[in-house]
């Protein structure tokens, strides 16, 4: 078979690159030298094809693809931004000749559910109002710790962005995964306005976490006595014993933090001073093992039996 003997001239300069599918990371780019560069005989006698790319800062092209495909697909590139592209042929024998410059845009980064969240956790109002009305992005998407948007928002206390959570159908009961929901991390935080509006909204007092915990001991591990005293006002259950040891929010304060104020706002309550955990012990005891020695004299002035002892003692 005799040589393929196309050669490239002057009039015959390649025309520039065709655009194909742009995305806000890559490009398509296809060409096609028709008939005049069919492809006969061993490879060493095709047309060969090469993509170069300027560099806008030195104004230089620099090859990005070079074979015998007639498409390539340029990656990795940033969202919104211009690039410049050219085609450069050439021909078995070593002839080349550059087409004319192609320009295009990648397009805008599309919203994900890291937008979404990354609104939420820098208190973006206007930001999170369009992600949402974009409807790309469902409310209740956890991040990727397991938190839903509204769990954020209640736990940093962004109460606009609890607002328009709720109003856009976010789910208040949801939980994370350790069984946590929005209104037990509010109320550790101490964000009595959410707590507040959550329960208007539907959360539970009846709501435990996997350890059985409930709001009410969270709250009491957070140690805000206004939303202590707000929710014993709404009704919440002051003994609730969680599943593990058996320990009430006014156990939890005896282990924990020994705070006498949030004990104290417990006991007037009619939290159980003498009540006892599964292994028999007493806020008296624990608060003595964990030497809180001013929490042990006011459960002492409470009420509390010195006398009891547990299975051990």
């Amino acid at each position: 078979m005799k040589p393929y003997k196309y050669r490239i001239t002057p009039s015959s300069k390649p025309h520039p690159p065709v655009v194909g599918k742009v995305t806000h990371h890559s490009i398509e780019l296809y060409w096609d030298l028709e008939k005049r560069a069919k492809r006969q005989g061993p490879q060493e006698q095709w047309f060969r094809f090469s993509i170069e790319e300027e560099d806008p800062k030195m104004h230089t092209y620099g090859i990005i693809y070079t074979g015998y495909a007639t498409k390539h697909v340029v990656e990795g590139l940033e969202p919104r931004t211009l690039y410049r592209f050219r085609l450069k042929v050439t021909s078995p024998s070593g002839e080349y000749e550059y087409s004319p410059v192609v320009s295009v845009s990648t397009t805008r980064e599309p919203i994900s559910s890291e937008h979404f969240h990354r609104a939420v956790n820098v208190n973006d109002e206007d930001l999170l109002v369009r992600i949402l009305q974009g409807g790309n992005v469902k409310v209740d998407v956890p991040n990727k710790f397991g938190f839903t948007a509204l769990m954020v928002a209640a736990q940093k206390g962004y109460s606009r962005l609890v607002k328009i959570l709720v109003s856009n159908g976010t789910d208040v009961n949801l939980r994370n995964g350790s069984g946590k929901d929005s209104l037990m991390l509010a109320c550790y935080a101490g964000h009595l306005d959410v707590v507040k509006y959550l329960r208007r909204h539907g959360a539970s007092w009846e709501t435990r976490d996997l350890g059985g915990c409930t709001a009410l001991h969270w709250a009491a591990d957070g140690g805000h006595c206004s939303v202590i005293e707000w929710m014993i006002k709404d009704g919440c259950e002051v003994d609730a014993a969680d599943t593990g040891s058996g320990w009430t929010p006014l156990m939890r304060v005896s282990a924990v933090s020994g705070n006498q104020r949030v004990a104290s706002l417990l006991i007037e309550a009619g939290a159980d001073v003498n009540m006892k955990d599964k292994d028999g012990k007493t806020p008296l005891m624990v608060a003595v093992l964990n030497n809180h020695e001013e929490l042990v004299q006011l459960l002492l002035d409470k009420g509390a039996d010195a006398t009891v002892k547990n299975e051990v003692t």
